[in-house]
């Protein structure tokens, strides 16, 4: 797999969400993928610039 530069410039749900897609081959892999990106603390969600808390069940 290559390696993509990471950005640290804040990007959208939806940005997150297509780059996902685009590695995995179901959307139930993307969804699973995304929950345990919050799950594990790797992405975290913001509201003008303040910390959203992201609830996985």
């Amino acid at each position: 797999m290559k390696r993509r530069k990471v950005t640290t410039r804040p990007l959208s749900l939806g940005d997150l969400i297509a780059a996902v897609s685009s590695y995995s081959k179901t959307n139930e892999e993307t969804v699973a993928t995304v929950a345990d990106l919050f799950a594990s603390g790797q992405v975290r969600l913001m509201n003008n610039g303040r910390k959203v808390r992201a609830r996985v069940r």
